[in-house]
């Protein structure tokens, strides 16, 4: 049995290590490809603990976590993710930031990721906030890393009430497993009305 909780603020500070670990683990997949760094891991996620109103969603399965979702205040994000909402003007203090959502493969499939969508929005209302988003990476449909068996996650994001946004774009830079340096990719931003 899959157990769901969630933990605010400082709770976060303690799960740092293993959200670190399943980050690391689950972005190295397609479309992520992403060669993970445990160092710059537990420094990124430092944001979550140091934020008073960030949520972490973990799952677990017999007292281990097994996957996490993570949201904050988008005021609270990186300047290269609150860009493009500023570039077309928007109110950075009316939305939450989804950030990632990881799961490990064996326990896909059972619904764990609409509760990690169903728990963020709880909080995103508990904190009063109007509207959620969330970026993704854009890959080519014809790269060379991406699986025959690999299913988009649209359908999935536009069930839980989730809408691509074509006007919100940024670049956040990775780098890819087997690469020497990092590059730029282009994300778009997915937003929803609470």
């Amino acid at each position: 049995m899959i157990e769901i909780k969630s933990f605010f603020g400082e709770e976060i500070a303690s799960f740092i290590p293993e959200l670190a670990k399943l980050r690391i683990e689950v972005f190295r997949d397609f479309p992520y490809l992403y060669e993970g760094d445990l160092d710059y891991e537990k420094k990124y996620l430092k944001i979550y603990p140091e934020s008073k109103r960030s949520v972490l969603v973990a799952a677990f399965y017999e007292g281990k976590i097994i996957g996490a979702s993570t949201a904050l205040p988008l005021i609270d994000e990186a300047d290269y993710v609150q860009e493009p909402f500023l570039k077309n003007k928007m109110d950075l203090n009316q939305i939450y930031y989804f950030a990632e959502s990881v799961l490990k493969k064996e326990y896909r499939g059972q619904g764990v990721g609409k509760l990690f969508f169903q728990n963020r929005e709880k909080a995103a209302l508990k904190f009063h906030f109007k509207k959620a988003a969330f970026c993704s990476v854009v890959r080519d449909l014809n790269h060379p890393e991406r699986p025959k068996n690999y299913e988009p996650l649209e359908p999935f994001w536009k069930k839980q009430g989730f809408a691509k946004k074509e006007n919100i774009i940024s670049q956040f830079s990775w780098k890819d497993c087997g690469d020497k340096e990092e590059t730029y990719k282009e994300m778009t931003y997915w937003m929803k009305d609470l």
